[in-house]
């Protein structure tokens, strides 16, 4: 299959695909257009941006074709052997999997838009880019001209993400041997000596305790915008981050998302993209990919991207202590996680899995997977006196799965947790899998081998903490975004809830500072618009206290084998 991209007005953000096949047998041929992407597991309906579409044979002659689903056409070829489709694709879509194009560069993500035929997938791919000449071209593609590139498969071109600009900035870093490239696009200028020295040792960190690295080369795409931005995406060689905004890029925080988001991407040159799920080996492009194993895909991925950070010295141990608690805050405050297991939750990712969906549904494999991953990683160290963990148990994956392109399934993970914990392992994958509890107290002694506690902080904001009440003020009225399960809000409350008065004084953005004039803050008096009817409540504290922080600190004394221990995990 051969792809031939243009664009004649790049203003309009149209990209114009040409699509050859040759050796074409039978009267009819099935094109399809992937309907979802790897990395982001729920239906994408691309075909929406597909503007205009015509069939030809070789001789020009236009050929008949019928639309047969949303995303799938099919066209009367008779006896041609060889048909050249040309159709258009909206490229306006700027993020980690989108397409996006305009004056200045060609952001290209194939799995967007690039119609496949189904018995060809096996088959060399080639890219033939239209793109102003001296426009170089970012991507993990062989390249057998400087805009002609060539995928091995139909799988590896819808993995090689493509920056094609003249701003393209680029620099190079060896690790253990493999060449990385970084390149750049937009208006971000880094300190180079530092990014250089922070990727080379998270790279050659986990490569290091891998042994090995997947591929010949690897090629970080970062896309630097000027509106804030957080997304990555993994790839076979390449991984595609979109970040903004630019000018805060070079500050401590957006630059320690930068460094997370790029080592967890990183990590999934490893896991997932080989260490793969039998759902998904191979892909099906087509419809759903159901898999609960979301747990090891993302949940392990999200707890070793900054874990590697940490032991590369990249992170301090105090940033990396920040970094776990923003997720153990996402942890605790999602209510779903007691309803849904992140197994289950994986399965529904195809379901709202990006999205906040109603509320206390579901858990997420990011999240719930990565705290369930910390736990398992810890215990494994205390079960076995700190002479394996979960590296032990990726390397099995690695070896036995990955490197040799076999899926795996929830049995082939437990098992490998139990030949490296060296005991049965189906109580933790009961619990902290498949389950539904709190896992706050396992958590707690898990962390304190490595002499570290958790601690449970009343949030500061009065309304939080004693009516389970979360408000934001928008669009010049204070509403409810979320009540707490079991508070005395969820009683009287309903999301969306415009509060207009309380105990008779008018409310603005000012809930906080009028709670605390009132001579009994425990039980007032709200006055709302609900579904734009005018209604009025009670709100009265029960003693509990709500949507409590969750806090990991250093004690002021450790024992010798908490350091020792603590030491062994992040070196």
């Amino acid at each position: 299959m051969q792809y031939r991209l243009s664009c004649a007005n790049p203003h309009a953000q149209s990209l114009e695909i040409e699509l050859t096949l040759n050796k074409l047998k039978g009267t009819r041929l099935v094109l399809q257009l992937p309907a979802w992407r790897p990395g982001r597991y729920e239906l994408a309906n691309f075909a929406k941006n597909v503007r205009t579409f015509a069939a030809f044979d070789a001789q020009e002659r236009p050929l008949k074709w019928e639309k047969v689903a949303k995303d799938r056409w099919e066209i009367r070829i008779g006896k041609a052997k060889s048909v050249t489709v040309r159709y258009t694709y909206y490229a306006r879509q700027m993020d980690g999997g989108g397409s996006w194009i305009d004056e200045t560069q060609w952001y290209l993500n194939f799995i967007n838009f690039a119609l496949y035929a189904e018995d060809r997938l096996d088959e060399p791919c080639d890219v033939i880019l239209d793109v102003p000449r001296h426009y170089q071209v970012a991507c993990g593609m062989k390249a057998l001209s400087k805009h002609h590139l060539r995928a091995e498969n139909y799988y590896q071109l819808v993995d090689s993400p493509l920056i094609a600009s003249d701003s393209l900035q680029h620099f190079t870093y060896e690790a253990e041997g493999i060449p990385f490239h970084v390149w750049i696009q937009g208006n971000w200028t880094p300190d180079w000596p530092q990014m250089h020295m922070a990727f080379q040792l998270f790279s050659e960190k986990q490569i290091q305790t891998f042994g090995e690295f997947p591929e010949p080369e690897y090629h970080f795409l970062i896309q630097a915008l000027p509106w804030k931005f957080y997304h990555g995406v993994e790839h076979r060689n390449s991984t595609a981050i979109v970040l903004g905004p630019d000018y805060e890029l070079s500050q401590p925080f957006l630059y320690r998302e930068l460094l997370g988001v790029s080592s967890h991407e990183l990590y999934h040159a490893w896991n997932v993209v080989r260490i793969r799920p039998a759902e998904m080996m191979p892909y099906d492009f087509a419809r759903e990919n159901y898999f609960r194993t979301g747990f090891v895909a993302e949940g392990v991925t999200t707890y070793c991207g900054d874990l590697f950070l940490a032991r590369a010295g990249v992170f301090s141990l105090e940033e990396y202590l920040m970094e776990l608690n923003k997720l153990l805050q996402r942890h605790f405050l999602n209510y779903g996680r007691l309803n849904l297991s992140v197994a289950d939750s994986s399965f529904d990712t195809w379901l709202d899995g990006y999205t906040p969906g109603i509320p206390h549904r579901k858990g997420s494999i990011y999240v719930e997977g990565a705290v369930a991953a910390l736990i398992l990683d810890l215990e494994l160290r205390e079960l076995t006196q700190g002479e394996r963990s979960l590296d032990d148990v990726m390397r099995i994956m690695w070896d036995e799965f990955g490197r040799v392109g076999r899926g795996y399934t929830v049995a082939d993970y437990q098992e490998a947790l139990e030949r490296v914990a060296g005991k049965k392992m189906k109580e933790y994958v009961d619990t902290c899998l498949f389950g539904t509890v709190d896992l706050s107290p396992r958590l707690r002694r898990a962390l304190h081998t490595v002499g570290l506690s958790l601690h449970e902080i009343s949030p500061d904001l009065l309304s939080e903490r004693q009516w389970g009440v979360r408000t934001s003020f928008r669009d010049g009225s204070l509403r409810v975004e979320a009540t707490a399960p079991g508070s005395p809000a969820e009683r009287v409350l309903c999301r969306d809830d415009e509060l207009i008065a309380l105990n008779g004084i008018r409310l603005q953005n000012n809930l906080e500072a009028l709670l605390h004039t009132q001579p009994s803050p425990e039980a007032v008096e709200l006055t709302l618009f609900r579904n734009h009817r005018l209604q009025q409540v009670t709100l009265a504290a029960d003693g509990q206290t709500y949507f409590a922080v969750h806090q990991v600190r250093l004690p002021a004394q450790v024992t010798g084998d908490q350091a020792r221990r603590r030491h062994e995990w992040l070196g």
